[in-house]
């Protein structure tokens, strides 16, 4: 899990520093996370030796997409709210509500 912990910190970053990546060989379009610091993310589990550039790629997009999920799901309730702004608390109504972020639950505490 703690590839998604960093999955998390990384896309967090990313929307601070604006993104921009480089685009992986071959992929269809490029990562918006930056890969640099997804690697960076990756070393420093204990766990992990080595990570390929494809690798480190697809945690990127993994991250993106799953940002991208749970924001949606959060402007639903942004949106009931009559509001643009996503609020802790539409976060905190996305992962009650969505059974695949339950792992989440308690997280923002």
């Amino acid at each position: 899990m703690a590839a998604a912990a960093a999955a998390a910190e990384t896309a967090a970053a990313a929307a601070e520093d604006g993104g921009g990546a480089a685009p992986c060989a071959g992929a269809a379009r490029a990562a918006r996370l930056p890969l640099s610091r997804v690697k960076a993310l990756v070393k420093a589990d204990p766990d992990v030796s080595l990570a390929s550039q494809e690798a480190v790629f697809v945690l990127a997009r993994a991250a993106e997409l799953f940002v991208e999920t749970i924001a949606k799901d959060a402007f639903v309730y942004a949106q009931q709210g009559k509001r643009k702004t996503l609020q802790r608390k539409d976060l905190d109504n996305a992962i009650e509500a969505v059974d695949e972020f339950a792992f989440l639950e308690g997280t923002l505490d």
